[in-house]
This record gives structure tokens, sequence and C-alpha cells, in this order.
């Protein structure tokens, strides 16, 4: 029967086409489903009749002319795709997103703000799952604000679209990342209005971000709100967190509540959570509590390793607690734990810095007799000990120890044993040692040739003196530069003017010179009042070619010409300064508007303290309050500038004559000069202005007025044309 059904179909009839499906490559568009480009098995296509494919033509048109391909970037360009230069510039740190998480980055980064255009963009997505948002929003760099928050919303209210933990978790990085701690702190309250369970993740993700930010407070302020609201106790390794973070933030006493909660809420506490504790009491200074703490931790958790007595020394050592640190020693070795060569360099270091040299040697023997490999900075915290207690001899004793050691200094410790040799007047043995660097081809700093020089300069050695600048010469070391800190150096020490002027003079002879040691120069005779000699040096720099005064030089010379009491060629230096686009020191400013001030030039002090406070940028007190006072007088309340000038009395701040200046300046321009007088006179009453100074400011008040209804009359004349007279009648006198 077979044979015969067989034998009864036609030979020549046509095969039946296939029903096209993923086996034979395209599958029938529809609705809901795209062209699908191959199949699993085969790439073979097949060519649709003339209904489908004008089916298929019509819904190629109604369909969104995309192919999300383009923002593929491990797929080949194909010939249908665009051309190169249409598509779409990704960042380097897209690369590892999905296309879809581009496209809608691309679409949010080039419309720049939330709108029609970008929702018509996204409408071209079938489906948003919530793997899609968490890419979108943790990208990098952050999205702003303005763009986050919509496309989360937006994408909450798509069909069959709930919003995962990791996208609410990828929001608060969002807005973390574009500092809106207050934002992110909602998460909370957003999950809830979702209808999400708020747990221990999401405390834990607050923390993390806040912790990473460097909030600590607000930190805290999230912990107590989810413990008290939402019930959430955390586990240890969240409690660490959080300790660790108000902890570097230097908010002990939270922690310590945070630690109370953790022994009330019953937690076993790690040995990290005492050492992180035990670290922050030692920053704290807190040696009693430390204690207890380490009896705490004895008795529930473990004995202290010596990584955690090593991490607790190193603190309080920063902090120069020495004493905490002896004590924190003791507790060590009482628990039999044995210090490592770490924690025995840094007690050794810290001992010496605080000048308990000798305790400091003691523990250094200890670690030669245990045979450590002492550290080179543990031989030069001790040289550097002895030297500042004076104890060259032991320090160079010291030295030659090293060296038998096997050991080799360093440029430090040469530095050191130099300059307590030059303090001691062994400037011989220091040249030796001096000697010693250039041998072992160690390159000499300034630390190592300005005490010698000051040696040689002090005794008048002037043959030594230069015998060693040849030999900064033949080491092709800035000599410049040596010099310009040898005689910082030198003239640290009063009495020295004039031995630093004769090594000036015959360095000059020279050639070594330039304008930084005529500043140093002109500003130490400044400041023992040789005012005479400083201006002599500043004439001698005008009359040279190679060596015109700079900004420095003019901001020393504008003190010495008021301290001289030549206001006017102070305020010639000031004006020179100015055409050079120079802007003075805010000590050359702060004796400027002193001087004019004392001579009744009440505008120009104004004038300067708004220059200076318009170019520096931590300008005096007193200029403050001296605007403070300008401000306030537009009140015409004398009451209130005497509330200004009480304050600061109180804050310490002295009544400087631009302060009196300033009610003068203020009420002759707002209000009257009565209301000045007012101040004065209260200010008088209260014994905070004397007779004298009283008298002074009420003279300088009658002189502005008159500059000031001079300025006024002129003006008048100006306007209506009246000049020609006013120069013809002062002819006529």
């Amino acid at each position: 029967m077979g044979s015969s059904t067989i034998s009864e179909i036609p030979s020549d009839s046509p095969p039946r086409k296939p029903k096209p499906y993923f086996y034979y490559g395209h599958r029938a568009p529809s609705q809901n489903r795209p062209v699908v480009r191959g199949g699993f098995f085969s790439n073979r296509k097949t060519l649709p009749s003339a209904a489908a494919a004008s089916l298929l033509s019509d819904r190629r048109l109604l369909r969104p002319s995309i192919d999300f391909r383009d923002w593929d970037s491990s797929s080949p360009t194909s010939p249908s795709s665009p051309s190169s230069s249409s598509l779409p510039s990704l960042p380097s740190s897209d690369r590892r997103l999905s296309p879809l998480a581009r496209f809608v980055l691309s679409s949010l980064r080039r419309h720049r703000r939330w709108g029609p255009a970008v929702i018509s963009d996204l409408s071209k997505l079938r489906r948003v799952p919530s793997s899609l948002v968490s890419e979108v929003l943790r990208s990098r760099p952050a999205l702003p604000p303005s763009l986050s928050l919509p496309f989360f919303l937006w994408s909450g209210k798509q069909k069959r679209f709930r919003h995962s933990f990791t996208s609410f978790h990828a929001l608060a990085f969002s807005l973390s990342l574009s500092r809106l701690p207050a934002a992110v702190d909602q998460l909370p309250d957003l999950m809830r209005a979702h209808g999400k369970t708020v747990s221990e993740k999401q405390l834990d993700v607050l923390v993390r971000l806040h912790s990473e930010s460097n909030r600590p407070l607000r930190l805290f302020q999230v912990y107590r709100r989810m413990r008290s609201e939402f019930n959430i106790r955390p586990r240890v390794f969240l409690y660490n967190r959080i300790l660790d973070s108000l902890i570097r933030g230097g908010h002990i006493d939270l922690a310590l509540s945070v630690y109370d909660d953790l022994r009330a809420d019953g937690v076993k506490e790690e040995p990290i959570t005492f050492t992180i504790l035990a670290k922050g009491l030692c920053r704290a200074g807190r040696i009693e509590p430390l204690l207890e703490l380490l009896g705490r931790m004895r008795t529930e958790v473990c004995r202290p390793d010596v990584f955690a007595y090593t991490a607790m020394v190193k603190v309080m050592a920063l902090k120069g607690d020495m004493d905490g640190c002896l004590k924190v020693w003791e507790e060590m070795r009482r628990d039999g734990v044995v210090a490592d060569v770490m924690a025995y360099g840094t007690m050794v270091s810290g001992l010496c810095k605080v000048g308990r040299v000798e305790k400091g040697r003691e523990l250094f023997r200890e670690m030669k007799e245990k045979k450590f490999l002492i550290d080179r900075s543990v031989y030069g915290a001790l040289v550097e000990g002895f030297v500042a207690e004076g104890k060259v001899g032991e320090g160079c004793e010291l030295l030659k120890e090293m060296v038998d050691d096997g050991y080799r200094a360093d440029l430090g410790i040469y530095n050191a044993l130099i300059g307590g040799l030059c303090s001691i007047g062994r400037a011989e043995k220091a040249c030796k040692l001096f000697q010693i660097v250039v041998q072992e081809e160690l390159i000499p700093s300034l630390q190592t040739v300005t005490p010698l020089l000051a040696s040689y300069a002090d005794v008048s050695e002037m043959n030594k003196f230069f015998h060693l600048i040849d030999r900064l010469v033949g080491l092709n070391l800035p000599v410049i530069d040596h010099l310009s800190d040898f005689f910082t150096f030198f003239l640290e020490k009063e009495g020295r003017q004039s031995k630093a002027l004769r090594v000036f003079e015959a360095l000059k002879g020279k050639g070594y010179c330039n304008v930084g040691i005529y500043n140093i120069l002109i500003e130490s005779f400044h400041k023992i009042k040789e005012v005479k000699k400083a201006l002599s040096l500043f004439d001698e720099m005008k009359g040279s070619k190679d060596f015109q005064p700079d900004s420095s030089t003019y901001s020393h010379i504008i003190r010495c010409f008021v301290d001289k009491g030549d206001v006017r060629e102070a305020c010639s230096c000031y004006n020179s300064m100015m055409k050079m686009s120079w802007a003075p020191s805010v000590s050359a400013y702060c004796s400027l508007v002193k001087g004019l001030s004392k001579i009744g030039e009440v505008d120009a002090a104004i004038t300067l303290v708004k220059d200076c406070l318009g170019n520096v940028t931590n300008g005096p007190m007193e200029f403050k309050y001296t605007l403070t006072i300008l401000n306030v007088c537009r009140s015409k309340r004398p009451e209130k500038v005497i509330d200004v000038l009480e304050e600061m009395i109180e804050l310490g701040y002295p009544l400087e004559d631009i302060i009196y200046c300033a009610v003068i300046h203020g009420f002759c321009k707002y209000a009257s000069s009565e209301e000045a007088r007012k101040v004065f006179a209260v200010m008088r009453d209260r014994s905070l202005l004397t007779e004298a100074n009283f008298i002074v400011y009420e003279e300088i008040l009658n002189e502005h007025l008159k500059k000031v209804t001079a300025g006024l009359v002129i003006s008048g004349l100006k306007f209506f044309g009246l000049e020609s007279k006013l120069k013809w009648t002062t002819n006529l006198d």
C-alpha cells in the first residue's frame, strides 16, 4: 500500500515550499517580533511572495528607522548600516556597556535635557529591563539629576516593569556622584513608596556611599534613622564600616555610641572591631578608655596581636603622645607580645622627636640585642635627637657604629652632624664630613653647605668661604641659590647684619649676586630699624643695570619709607608697582595705609584698603572691618558703628587709625560729620579713646571736610565751565 501511494504522486509536481522559521533563516515578521537574521543552524534566506513582500515593506516603513547594532562595538558594520561618520561617538567609559545602554546614554547626553525628543528615542525600545536601568544610572560620567531622575521614573511607568533592588541602588549611586547626599538619603522612602522592603542591604549601600564621599555625620544620621524607623540591626561587618568611617572623620564619641548599640544588639565583636576603636582612642589621646577596651578584648575575643599594637603605637606617635605610647608598650609586654622591627622603629623615632633620646637609645639597644635588621631611618632619628640636645659627639659615635655595622649613612644624617658641629664651633670636622659626602657621590643640599658658609662668615675666614664656593662651582651646584639660603640662615641670628653686608660686598665683587640677596638684606635692615642702609641698597639697585628692583623690593621699601615718615615717597613706590602691574605684599599695604591715615589722607587710605582686599586672598581683619563700618555708616546711626567697634574689641582686634578714618569717610559721605563726632565722643567717654587721640581725629575730620568741600566746589565750577576763572583768580593771587 505504501508503494501504491507513492506511485500516485505525479513526478513532475513542484516540491512544497517549507514554512519559514528559525531553522531555515528569516522568520515571518510580526508586531512584537522583528525580523530574525539567519537561523541557529543556517544563514539561508527565503524569498517571500509578492503579498508578503509588500506587507513587509509597509511594516518596515512603520517601524522605527534604527539599528541597535550601531551601538554594538563588537559587531561589524554591515553594508546597510550608516557610514562611520554618522555612527554615535562612544566614550571610552562606555565600551563595556551593552548596546541598548549605549543607545540610551547617547540620547540622554545628546539632548542634555528631558523632553519629547528623549522620550521619542526611548519609545523605540521594545522593553526596558531592570538591568538596563542599572547600567544607565551607574555609567560614568554620571548623568545629572535632571536626566537620571526622569529616566528612573519613566522606566517605572513602562508596561510590565517593576524596579528591582539594583535599580534603586544604581539611582543612589548616581545621586551620590552628583553630590546630592540629601537625595541619596531618601532611598528608603522611595523604596517604601514602590512597595519594596527596606533591609540591611540598603543601609550598607548608603553607608558605603557616604563613607567613600567622606560624609561621616550624614552616615551617622542615616544609621540612626534606619535603626529607629526601619528597625534595622546591622551585622558586625557593617558595624565595623560605620565605626571606621566615624573614627576617620574624628568623631570618636559618636563611634563609641555606635559601639554601645552593637553591644546592646548582642552582636559579637571581631578583633578588627577592637582595633578600629583602639586606633580612634589613640588618636584622641584617651588612654584610660583604651586600656579598658584592651582588657575587654582579651577577655571576650582574643589577645591583641603585634599588628594591632603596632597600629596603636604608630597613631599615638604621629600625635606626639609618647607617654601614651609607653603605656601601650607596657601593655604589649604584659601580654607577652614580641614587638617587631616596625614597632621598635616607630617608638625610637617618636621618642627622639620629643626629646627623649635616652629612652630611644635604650630601645635601640634592645633591637641590636634581638639582631633586628635596623632601618637607616632609626639611626637618622637618633643622630638628629643627639644633635638637637647638643650631644654632637654621641651622634658622631653613633655614625661610626653605623658604618662599622655595614650601613651607609644618607645625606640627612650627614646634614644633621654638619649642622651640629658648626653650631659648637667645630667647622674643620664638619668640613671633613662634607668631603666624605662628596667622596660618596652624594649631592650636597642647602642644609649641607649653609652651616659651613655661616661658620666661615662668622669668624671672617673668607678664604675658606670662597674655597667652599669654588667647590660648589666644581660640583655644578646652583651657587646663587646656596648663597641666598646662606644669607637667610645667617641673618636669623641678630647682630650679624654688618658681617652679612661685608660678605655681600665681597661676593658682589666676584659676581655672586642677584636681586633676591638684595631683598634679604633690605628686609633684615628694616627689621633692625636701619632704614638708611636699606634705602642705600635700594638706590644702588636702581642705579644698576643688572639688578633692577622687583615687587618684593618695592614692598620692603614702602615699609622703610613709611617708617622714615616719607609717605609721599612710599606712595610713589606704590604707583611704580601699579605701572608694572605688581601687587604689594600685605605688610606693605598695612604699612602704607597706616601712614596715609596718620597724615589725614582718608580717601587714599580707604582706596588702598579696597585695593588690598581685591588683590590678596586673605586680607587683614582690620581691613575687612573697615568695609563693614563703611557699610554700616549708610544707616546714619552712630550706635550701630559703636556696636561694630565693640565687637572688634571683644574679638581682640586693635582699633587702628584706618578704623577711625572709615568712620570719618563713611559718615561724611552718607550722613554728616556730626555722627562721626558722636562716635568719637562715645569712645572717649568709655575710655576707649584717649583725649589726645580724640583731638587728633577731630582735626583729621575737619581737614577731610575741607577737602570734600573743595572737591565739591571744583566739581561745580567744572560743571558750569568756570575753570578758566578759577585759574585766573589763582594767578592773580
